[in-house]
């Protein structure tokens, strides 16, 4: 990998950083906010969301760490450094969101079963409060959230705390000028249902990327065809693709090149192929070049 893209990939990962940090100062300082009222008017609503919103920040504060951890240089022990732990932040981000919504679906649960009365205005105000900070934070991660999966996990987080504040100070109006109590629990079981659905994606992907699963990103198809147009490239077989972290790919693979074929030759169709991998969207390739006259027996040969 050239300079240039470590220098542009350090970038990335230095601007993601500093928006995940901004993301924890607001929502952790809400949180503070939203926990003390809920106390104060005896709100489940506004205290299940600050319990929410707690966990996103912990969320978030685990990407950081992850990110952090990507940035130190391999070892003899972690020959590939620590990058695989974005990919593990990310799974367990996501399970971070599915615990959270399955506890305030509980809370939800009971409160129709049991209903408390609350002062409506006031958690109608408190939960504008949590659209504001949510939904600024979601537009500061949503830049990076479509090539980055710890920031589509943050962002996923964000976004859906801001349409649940949203329907909080919906519930709240109408428990103000109605009195109908049991609106709060029904509305937050109707949005706990949309929050998993659009966290199913997230989970299939990080889920993919922990088992070293094809990047959604990458068509194998597509890298094997790119190959064989390279001149002096006769065919490619035991072809094995790769996240190494949520923002970098590798691949392994054979090539069998033109049986008379120099070292000089050689070198350049391996420089070629690097290239082409790294338009692919595949930092890291390796090639094994193999004599079309060999003698290959394997499986995928």
């Amino acid at each position: 990998m050239d300079s240039g893209h470590t220098h542009s990939h350090g970038g990335m990962i230095t601007r993601m950083s500093m928006a995940l940090i901004a993301g924890i100062f607001l929502n952790l300082s809400f949180v503070v906010v939203e926990a003390v009222a809920g106390l104060l008017v005896h709100s489940l609503s506004l205290l299940s969301d600050a319990g929410h919103n707690l966990s996103d920040v912990a969320g978030m504060g685990i990407s950081l760490l992850a990110f952090r951890l990507s940035r130190v240089k391999a070892n003899e022990r972690f020959t590939y450094g620590y990058q695989k732990t974005t990919i593990l932040a990310a799974l367990f981000n996501v399970m971070i969101l599915v615990v959270a919504v399955v506890g305030i679906g509980i809370a939800a649960y009971d409160r129709i079963l049991h209903p408390v009365v609350v002062p409506g205005d006031v958690v109608a105000l408190v939960a504008a409060i949590g659209i504001l900070v949510n939904g600024g934070t979601a537009l500061v991660l949503m830049k990076d959230s479509k090539s980055e999966l710890n920031m589509k996990g943050a962002y996923l987080h964000m976004a859906s705390d801001a349409l649940i504040s949203f329907a909080v100070v919906i519930s709240g109006l109408v428990m103000a000028f109605t009195g109908w109590w049991i609106v709060d629990p029904v509305v937050s079981l109707a949005l706990i249902v949309l929050v998993l659905v659009a966290s199913w994606r997230l989970l299939t992907d990080s889920l993919r990327l922990s088992l070293d699963g094809v990047p959604t990103s990458i068509n194998i198809g597509k890298v094997e065809a790119a190959v064989k147009k390279v001149d002096g490239v006769k065919g490619i077989h035991h072809v094995h693709i790769w996240a190494m972290s949520t923002t970098q790919n590798a691949l392994t693979a054979h090539v069998v090149i033109d049986p008379g074929a120099d070292f000089q030759e050689a070198g350049k169709i391996r420089g070629e192929l690097k290239h082409i991998m790294e338009h692919l969207n595949i930092q890291h390739s390796t090639f094994e070049l193999e004599s079309g006259s060999g003698d290959c027996r394997g499986k995928n040969c």
